[in-house]
């Protein structure tokens, strides 16, 4: 069972600021659960503008461009569970465990966030507490309350990653990435059942990067902890950075899903 530090009294969030959690169409008939923990690029009143350029916050750095339409078309065409994230991943970062460094970074592919750069401690928990600990609070009783009620969960994480990291000048000339730590069930199959629907579509596993269990938290907390199947979905943003982009892979992904949830009926 997942166990959460006890709420404290923070003045991070004030009136005005938005909710971190947003949960789209809990009832769902699909087996298939959709969270999206960089969604958003919302900052809490009390730290501005982070220091941060509007140009750059419209960057990767900010939130995962393009994921929040994808998973909201698949939400729709799954009829799927979905749970968003609001907040900036510069603010905090929903998908690392509190220890990681880049919960809360400093720089983020060559832009520093000067609200950020002498955070201390408690103003990292205050974080913690009040952003990235509702949203999986949430996660974690919708899938509880399906696990009661009888009902198969196949756990999607859905997100977008950049084509250029302008740091390093890394490239990524791959379409779509499918990620997995320990247990590979899901990726492997939705990667066969995408590739045989979309020919010509470069699919790799465990790119951009892998999962691992310091540096994700979704994945490892939610789907490997509970034994269900999971993967991490990643659609390079220069494809999805307008809505006809987003219907698009929405419709490109969700048959290959739904295919491949039907690999594992009876066993989530």
């Amino acid at each position: 069972m997942l166990r959460f530090a006890d709420r404290e009294t923070t003045r991070l969030l004030q009136a005005g600021d938005p909710d971190p959690v947003e949960r789209i169409n809990p009832a769902g008939a699909s087996g298939i659960f959709l969270t999206c923990e960089h969604a958003g690029r919302a900052v809490p009143a009390a730290l501005g503008d982070l220091g941060v350029s509007p140009a750059d916050m419209d960057r990767h750095i900010a939130y995962d461009v393009g994921a929040e339409g994808v998973a909201r078309g698949l939400s729709e065409r799954l009829d799927a569970a979905l749970v968003l994230q609001r907040y900036s991943r510069l603010v905090i970062d929903c998908n690392r465990p509190l220890e990681a460094q880049d919960c809360v970074v400093r720089e983020s592919d060559g832009t520093v966030v000067p609200a950020n750069a002498d955070v201390s401690d408690r103003e990292r928990r205050s974080r913690f507490v009040e952003i990235h600990q509702p949203l999986h609070e949430a996660i974690a009783v919708a899938l509880d309350q399906r696990r009661a009620a009888g009902r198969p969960s196949l756990l999607v994480s859905v997100h977008s990653f950049t084509p250029i990291m302008r740091a390093s000048g890394a490239v990524r000339d791959f379409e779509l990435g499918l990620l997995y730590n320990h247990d590979a069930r899901l990726a492997e199959r939705l990667a066969e059942m995408f590739r045989a629907a979309n020919p010509g579509v470069a699919v790799k596993l465990n790119a951009p990067y892998h999962v691992d269990d310091v540096s994700d938290f979704t994945i490892p907390v939610h789907g490997e902890r509970r034994g269900i199947p999971h993967v991490l979905v990643e659609v390079r943003n220069d494809l999805i950075n307008d809505a006809r982009g987003q219907q698009e892979w929405a419709d490109r992904l969700a048959g290959p899903l739904r295919l491949a949830a039907k690999s594992f009926e009876g066993n989530a």
